[in-house]
C-alpha cells in the first residue's frame, strides 16, 4: 500500500476546493483510505492518520472512528506518538463515552515517566477531560506531582488538581499540605497555577476559605513585588510586570476578604499603591485596575478607597474603548446604591453618555441616571432624560418612559411639574408606556383640583396637535369630559386661556370617534367624555344624535355603551345629572404606588381604598330599581332595604371586599421565593361563604437596578386540592422594591390536608429570559386547618 500523504499535503489539497461539495469529496476520499490503513493495522503510518483526521475534526466532520487509534498511540513508547495520541483523546473523547476508562492506566504510567514531558502530556489530558472516576484514581499521583521540585511539572499538576476537584470535591483535603508550600515558590508560573488552585478552593468549600484567610499577608507580600519590581523582560506586558497573576491574586484576595475585617485591613494598603501607581495608558492597566476596583467593593474596604475606587471608574467613562466605558458603567451601576455620593460627582459624565452612539452603553447609562436621580437633582436629571427620550431609538422608550414616571411620582417637586412631565411623556412616547399610565395620571389630575383648568387646557393643545399616541388621547378625553366646563369657561390662571366653544370641543371628540388612528378603547373614553358634557355643556341635542348614531355600531363595546347612555336620555333623564357629576378626590394607597391593583374577574382595575366611611345614602326603592333596569331589561329584582351591620374600619378592608367577601384571619404572611432581588410574599385569607377556600395574595417585589419584564407566575398543587389562579396586576416588577406585583390564588382544601404547592417563576431582566422552580411546603398551619 503507498504511503498516505502528509497533513501539510492534504490542508494544500483541502484549500484549494472551489466549493462545499468538492471539499466534502475530498474529505470523504481521505476518511475512506484512513480507515483501510486503521483496519491493516499500520503501526508506521498511525500517527500522520490521526493528525490528518484532527484536522478533519476541526473542521467540522465526523471523526469518531479514530477514538481506538488515539488509545494506540498514548500506549506507544514514542513521545512523538504519545503526543498526538494524548491530544485526540483530549479532542475527540469525553466522559461520557466508556472508551475514555480504557486510557486509566496509559495515564498513570505516564504521570511516573522518566521524561517530564510525557508527565505534562499526561497531566494536560487528565487536566482536560478526566471523568470522576478517573480524578478518583489518579489523584494521588497528582498530588505527589505537586510536591516534586520540578517547577514544570508543578504548574501543570496544579492546573489538574483544579479539575480533579470540581469532579470530585470531597479530594479537596488531599492537595491541602501541597498548597501551602506553593506559594513560596519563585517561578511565575507555578505562582499564578497555585492561585487558581487556592480559589478554586476557597470558591467551593467555606472551611478552606477559612483556613486560608491566614495567607493574605503573604499574598499581599507578592503582589507588592510585583508591583515594586524593576523591568523583567520574561514576565513584562506593556511595562507591567505580570499582569495576568497580578489579576488572579486581586481576584483571590476579594473572596478572602469578603465579611472579613481583619483580612480586609490587611490587604486596604496594598489596594491603594495598586490603584495609584499602576499606569492606565494601556489596556493591561486598565484590566488590572478594574480587579483593584471589584476588590476593594467586594471587602469590607475604608471610604477613602471606596471613593478612590469609584473615581477610577469615573476615568474609565472618559476612555475611548467602548468596552472599559460600558465595564465602568455597570460597575457603577452595582455600586450606586452603597455609595450614593460618591457616584453622583461624575453624573454629568454618566449623563454625557446618554449620547454615545453604542446602543449597550446608552442602556446602562440610562440605567445607572435613573439610580442617581434624587429630590435635589430631580429637575436637571429630568430634563436630561426627556431629551433622551425624544431623541432615542424605539427599544429605549418604552423602559424610559417608565424610569421617568417611576422618578416624577418618586421626587416631583410640585404637582404641576409633574403633571407637566408626564403629559411631556406621553406627547413624545405615548406609544410606548405601560398600560397603567392612563389610570395613574388620570388619578394624579383628579388629585391636584386647583390645577384642572390648566391640565385640560393643555390637553386639549396636545389633541388639537397630534392624535396618534393613544394614551395621550384618552387622558385627553377623560379631562374633558370631566372638566370641559372650565375649558370653555376660559378659567385658567396658571397661563393664557384660550377661547374655545363648545362646538369646537365636541367637534374633536367626534373626530376622535371616526379617526382611524383611535383604537376602540379610545373611542370608548371619547363618547364618554361626549355624554359627560350633556351635564356640563348647553348643546344637548347634538350630544343625544351622536350617542344614538354609535347605537348601531359594529364594535360591541361602543354600541353597549351608546344603548345605555340612549336609555339614560330617554328613560333616566332625571338621574343623568347626578350620575355624570365630576369624580370625587381619589386617595391614594401606599402598598403599591398610586393605585392599589385589585383583580376583579381577571381583569385589573385601580381601585381606591377609603380610610374614612362615607355617610350612608339613602335612595328610594324606586330609583335603584331603574337603575338596575338599565342592566337588563324588565325581569328586575325588586331591591329592598336592609340594615347592614357597621365593620369596624381595618386597614384594607374595602380591598378585601372587592376580591369576594374575605374577612381578615389572623393567618402569618409568609415568603414562599427570595433569589435573585425577586421576593415572593403570600398572605392569606379566607373565603366567608366557605371555609374550605383559601384565598393567597402574591406579592412580588424586585430589589435588582432593572426591572424584571415579562413577569409570570405559575403554581400547581397536588390532585387533592383544586386552584385557581386569577390574572396578574400586572407583568413588570419595578426595579428597586419602587413597587410590586399582585396575583390572587384560591386553593379549595376539602379535606383539610398540609398545603404543598410548587411554582414557577418567568422572568425577563436585563434583556436576559430566567426561569426557576421552587416548592413551598412550610405553609401555617392556619391557612389549611
Amino acid at each position: 500500500m503507498p504511503a498516505p500523504i502528509r497533513l501539510r499535503e492534504l490542508i494544500r489539497t483541502i484549500r484549494t476546493a472551489r466549493t462545499q461539495a468538492e471539499e466534502r469529496e475530498m474529505i470523504q476520499k481521505e476518511c475512506a483510505a484512513i480507515r483501510s490503513s486503521f483496519r491493516e493495522e499500520d503501526n508506521t503510518y498511525r500517527c500522520r492518520n490521526v493528525a490528518k483526521l484532527l484536522y478533519m475534526h476541526m473542521l467540522g466532520y465526523p471523526a469518531h472512528f479514530g477514538q481506538l487509534e488515539c488509545l494506540k498511540l498514548i500506549a506507544s513508547q514514542k513521545f512523538t506518538d504519545k503526543r498526538i495520541g494524548y491530544l485526540g483523546a483530549m479532542l475527540l473523547l469525553d466522559e461520557r463515552q466508556d472508551v475514555h476508562l480504557l486510557m486509566t492506566n496509559c495515564i498513570k504510567n505516564d504521570l511516573n515517566h522518566s521524561t517530564q514531558y510525557v508527565q505534562g502530556l499526561a497531566l494536560c489530558t487528565l487536566g482536560c477531560m478526566g471523568s470522576s472516576e478517573m480524578c478518583r484514581d489518579l489523584a494521588g499521583e497528582v498530588e505527589k506531582l505537586l510536591k516534586t521540585s520540578n517547577s514544570y511539572l508543578r504548574k501543570k499538576a496544579a492546573l489538574c488538581a483544579v479539575h480533579v476537584i470540581r469532579k470530585v470535591p470531597e479530594l479537596m483535603e488531599m492537595f491541602l499540605p501541597a498548597t501551602k508550600n506553593l506559594l513560596s515558590e519563585k517561578n511565575h508560573g507555578v505562582l499564578h497555577t497555585s492561585v487558581v488552585l487556592l480559589t478554586e478552593m476557597c470558591e467551593r468549600s467555606p472551611d478552606m476559605l477559612a483556613h486560608f484567610r491566614k495567607l493574605v499577608p503573604q499574598l499581599v507580600r507578592i503582589l507588592k513585588n510585583l508591583i515594586m519590581s524593576g523591568y523583567s523582560p520574561e514576565h513584562d506586558v506593556s511595562g507591567i510586570s505580570d499582569p495576568f497573576l497580578q489579576v488572579r491574586i486581586l481576584r483571590l484576595l476579594r473572596i478572602l476578604g469578603k465579611s472579613d475585617d481583619d483580612s480586609s485591613e490587611a490587604m486596604n494598603d496594598i489596594l491603594a499603591q495598586v490603584a495609584t501607581n499602576t499606569e492606565t495608558s494601556k489596556n493591561v492597566g486598565n484590566a488590572i485596575l478594574y480587579e483593584t476596583v471589584l476588590t476593594i467593593m467586594d471587602i469590607k474596604s475604608e471610604s477613602g478607597l471606596r471613593v478612590l475606587a469609584i473615581n477610577i471608574l469615573g476615568r474609565f467613562l472618559l476612555n475611548n474603548d467602548k468596552n472599559i466605558r460600558y465595564v465602568a458603567l455597570t460597575s457603577l451601576l452595582k455600586t450606586v446604591q452603597t455609595d450614593h455620593n460618591a457616584v453622583q460627582r461624575h453624573r454629568s459624565t454618566i449623563v454625557d453618555c446618554l449620547k454615545d452612539l453604542d446602543v449597550s452603553i446608552k442602556r446602562r447609562a440610562m440605567e445607572l441616571s435613573f439610580a442617581l436621580v434624587n429630590g435635589n437633582n430631580i429637575r436637571g436629571m429630568m430634563k436630561e432624560l426627556l431629551y433622551f427620550l425624544d431623541s432615542c431609538d424605539p427599544e429605549f422608550k418604552a423602559d424610559c418612559a417608565s424610569g421617568v414616571f417611576l422618578a416624577a411620582e418618586k421626587y416631583a417637586p410640585s404637582k404641576r411639574w409633574h403633571i407637566d412631565t408626564i403629559m411631556r411623556v406621553l406627547t413624545t412616547a405615548g406609544s410606548y408606556v405601560r398600560d397603567d399610565s392612563v389610570p395613574n395620571l388620570i388619578q394624579l389630575i383628579t388629585n391636584s383640583v386647583e390645577m384642572h383648568a390648566y391640565t385640560v387646557q393643555r390637553l386639549y393643545k396636545a389633541l388639537l396637535d397630534d392624535i396618534s399616541q393613544q394614551p395621550l388621547v384618552q387622558v385627553a378625553s377623560w379631562c374633558i369630559g370631566e372638566y370641559g366646563d372650565l375649558l370653555v369657561s376660559g378659567q385658567c390662571e396658571e397661563e393664557e386661556p384660550i377661547q374655545v366653544t363648545e362646538d369646537e370641543v365636541l367637534d374633536v371628540l367626534e373626530g376622535l370617534l371616526v379617526s382611524n388612528l383611535s383604537t376602540p378603547v379610545t373611542r370608548g373614553y371619547a363618547l364618554t367624555a361626549i355624554m359627560k358634557l350633556s351635564t356640563r355643556f348647553s348643546s344637548v341635542n347634538r350630544i343625544k344624535k351622536v350617542v344614538s348614531i354609535y347605537g348601531s355600531s359594529i364594535d360591541v363595546e361602543l354600541q353597549q355603551r351608546a344603548v345605555e347612555y340612549n336609555a339614560l336620555f330617554k328613560k333616566y333623564d332625571h338621574m343623568r345629572p347626578a350620575l355624570l357629576e365630576r369624580m370625587p378626590i381619589m386617595e391614594k394607597t401606599a402598598t403599591n404606588g398610586p393605585t392599589e391593583i385589585v383583580q376583579t374577574n381577571g381583569e385589573t382595575e385601580p381601585s381606591v381604598v377609603e380610610s374614612k366611611h362615607p355617610p350612608p345614602v339613602t335612595q328610594p326603592t324606586n330609583q335603584a330599581n331603574d337603575l338596575l333596569d338599565l342592566l337588563g331589561g324588565n325581569d328586575v329584582v325588586p331591591v329592598i332595604q336592609t340594615t347592614m351591620p357597621t365593620k369596624p374600619a381595618s386597614a384594607g378592608g374595602e380591598l378585601l371586599d372587592l376580591l369576594g367577601d374575605l374577612s381578615l384571619s389572623g393567618i402569618p404572611p409568609m415568603t414562599a421565593y427570595n433569589k435573585n432581588g425577586l421576593k415572593i410574599d403570600f398572605t392569606f385569607e379566607r373565603a366567608n361563604p366557605n371555609p374550605n377556600i383559601a384565598v393567597i395574595t402574591i406579592h412580588a417585589s424586585n430589589s435588582t437596578e432593572a426591572d424584571m419584564t415579562d413577569f409570570v407566575f405559575q403554581a400547581a398543587v397536588p390532585k387533592t386540592f383544586q386552584l385557581q389562579l386569577l390574572s396578574p396586576s400586572s407583568n413588570v416588577v419595578p426595579a428597586l422594591n419602587q413597587g410590586t406585583v399582585t396575583q390572587v390564588i384560591r386553593v379549595l382544601n376539602p379535606q383539610k390536608q398540609q398545603l404543598r404547592m410548587r411554582i414557577k417563576l418567568t422572568y425577563t431582566l436585563k434583556g436576559s429570559a430566567v426561569q426557576d422552580l421552587a416548592e413551598v411546603n412550610n405553609f401555617p398551619p392556619q391557612s389549611w386547618q
